[in-house]
């Protein structure tokens, strides 16, 4: 007889103590959090809270001046190659080259991945297919509308299947349709495992598929916790009150 397999409580991100410079000035400071598989956070804050240099450091693009990330328990930066195999990345503008066919960016970021072969064949079609993407697979990058390069990105970042899944203002440049689309894709792929971070200016995509917030201010993580999708009046009284003062007023945020 076959044991059942255990479910590992390990969450698949975590950051201790994370820290950054930009421009001379600290971008990010002591942040420290955990994302457990499944898990949906929204990231909120104003221009210049941290959020972007937050992704870019999870995401591999930055290195922190202090602290460590895990992913799955393994460190991070012993392992940089951790994030091939684990993270899908979204950025505000997803990075495209002009000259390439929606199928051959996906060839690409899949045989970046590791993909090859019947495996890569496999993912580029499930992938086209999920999101709609059958009309622009001959289509160069450099026609493409801003929503449809946008598309094109996300489906870059979810070709592996990736553990973690970063996106960073994913729903710019998308129509309503699009956006109520994006929201499900979320939902599917926290319903199969998938942790996922989005950063957003828009409170309502935060209690529209988030279950839980953090935001940052001025790089400092001044509120981490859950969201009640019915309860939008009282995140935004949260968000504002760290907005203008810089922390939570209790009195208010009950």
């Amino acid at each position: 007889m076959t044991l059942p397999t255990a479910v590992s409580t390990e969450p698949v991100l975590r950051l201790d103590q994370l820290s950054r410079r930009r421009a001379g000035r600290p971008a990010v400071q002591n942040l420290s959090l955990a994302l457990s598989p499944g898990q949906v956070l929204g990231l909120l804050g104003v221009n210049g809270a941290g959020k972007s240099t937050t992704l870019s450091m999870i995401a591999g693009a930055l290195r922190p001046d202090s602290g460590s990330i895990q992913l799955n328990g393994a460190d991070f930066f012993e392992q940089p190659e951790l994030a091939r195999q684990l993270i899908g990345w979204l950025p505000e503008r997803a990075p495209l080259w002009p000259e390439l066919t929606v199928s051959e960016h996906l060839d690409a970021h899949g045989q970046l991945r590791g993909l090859r072969g019947a495996a890569l064949t496999q993912a580029r079609a499930a992938i086209i297919e999920r999101l709609e993407l059958q009309p622009l697979a001959r289509r160069l990058a450099g026609v493409l509308s801003q929503g449809q390069r946008q598309r094109l990105g996300l489906a870059c970042a979810l070709l592996h299947k990736p553990a973690l899944l970063v996106l960073d203002e994913p729903a710019n440049a998308l129509d309503p349709v699009q956006v109520a689309a994006l929201r499900t894709l979320i939902r599917e792929q926290s319903a199969t495992g998938t942790a996922v971070i989005l950063s957003t200016h828009l409170l309502a995509e935060v209690t529209a598929v988030c279950d839980r917030v953090a935001i940052l201010h001025e790089g400092t993580l001044r509120h981490d916790g859950p969201v009640h999708s019915d309860d939008h009046a009282a995140l935004e009284r949260t968000f504002f009150e760290i907005a203008m003062n810089g922390h939570t007023n209790p009195a208010r945020a009950a």
